[in-house]
């Protein structure tokens, strides 16, 4: 499983330790990944996905997870997150 927010598309960055004496060493940062189950408004159901807090922060802060799928571009979402935006702009249409 891979270490990305199915929301925001945050990844892993990678960094340097730096000791007292300078020597830098390779590192990586892994985001704060949370799984939550996030209701959807419009299509009155929840649906579950592997977030960061800060993604989840975004999504409480655009009103919901509806606006925010909404307002994301398709290429930042993950997959199971495009087929729900899908599902939305559909029941929205209807």
């Amino acid at each position: 499983m891979s270490r990305i927010c199915e929301l925001t598309g945050k990844g892993r960055q990678v960094g340097c330790n730096v000791s007292h004496a300078n020597n830098k060493t390779k590192r990586v940062f892994l985001p704060n990944l949370q799984n939550v189950t996030l209701m959807s408004d419009g299509l009155e159901r929840s649906f579950k996905f592997r977030v960061s807090t800060h993604g989840l922060r975004s999504v409480e802060h655009n009103g919901g997870l509806d606006n925010w799928l909404l307002k994301t571009a398709d290429a930042k979402l993950s997959p199971r997150a495009v087929k729900v935006k899908r599902e939305l702009k559909k029941q929205q249409a209807a």
